[in-house]
């Protein structure tokens, strides 16, 4: 994945990440042992897999930040598989132990996001499914722009912040996005 957006600022994007992250403890401070074996809004997960999932998800993040500062290649997972059996194996655990398992990883995550040099945020990683599609995304609600493949001629695809990164991820088609130049929006690899 390539950021060229030439206004990025990594103090400010930690920042928001760091709320989003407190926020996130905050819910799962509160989920009970019952809670965690509770189904998820996602089909055939329960809370724990879901707490599993963005635990891996900080520890794979932390491997392309590794990849990304130092130029030695660190995959994102082993393997998709491998991020399968993870997300399985963990999602029975205890509230307490997901809990943990929670704040460790997005503090290790965290600290590997400080150690990033500015040259560092240029580099090209690619993640477990490999690179989205060259698109040029922007968040009518923010303002904000980000062109992924280095492809300036790229389609602009335009939404809330929250719906962008959801279609490029594979978790929403995208009937809330509009393509410029009336193209069809194109369905990227399912990321997660």
């Amino acid at each position: 994945m390539t950021t060229d957006r030439t206004d990025f600022d990594p103090a400010a994007a930690l920042a928001r990440i760091a709320a989003a992250t407190g926020q996130l403890l905050g819910t799962a401070a509160k989920f009970t042992d019952a809670d965690v074996r509770a189904p998820s809004l996602l089909p055939d997960w329960s809370r724990g897999h879901v707490l599993t999932h963005l635990a891996r998800n900080a520890d794979g993040g932390r491997h392309l930040l590794t990849w990304a500062r130092t130029g030695t290649e660190t995959p994102e997972y082993p393997s998709l598989a491998a991020r399968a059996e993870q997300i399985e194996s963990g999602a029975g655990r205890g509230a307490a132990e997901l809990l943990a398992d929670l704040r460790d990883s997005a503090a290790a995550f965290e600290a590997e996001y400080r150690r990033m040099p500015p040259e560092g945020w240029h580099r090209i990683v690619r993640w477990t499914r490999g690179h989205a599609p060259a698109v040029r995304l922007h968040a009518t609600d923010t303002g904000t722009g980000h062109v992924i493949g280095g492809d300036p001629s790229a389609p602009v695809v335009r939404g809330s912040q929250g719906s962008l990164p959801a279609w490029l991820m594979g978790r929403s088609p995208g009937t809330d996005l509009v393509v410029d130049d009336a193209r069809d929006l194109s369905r990227p690899p399912f990321l997660y």
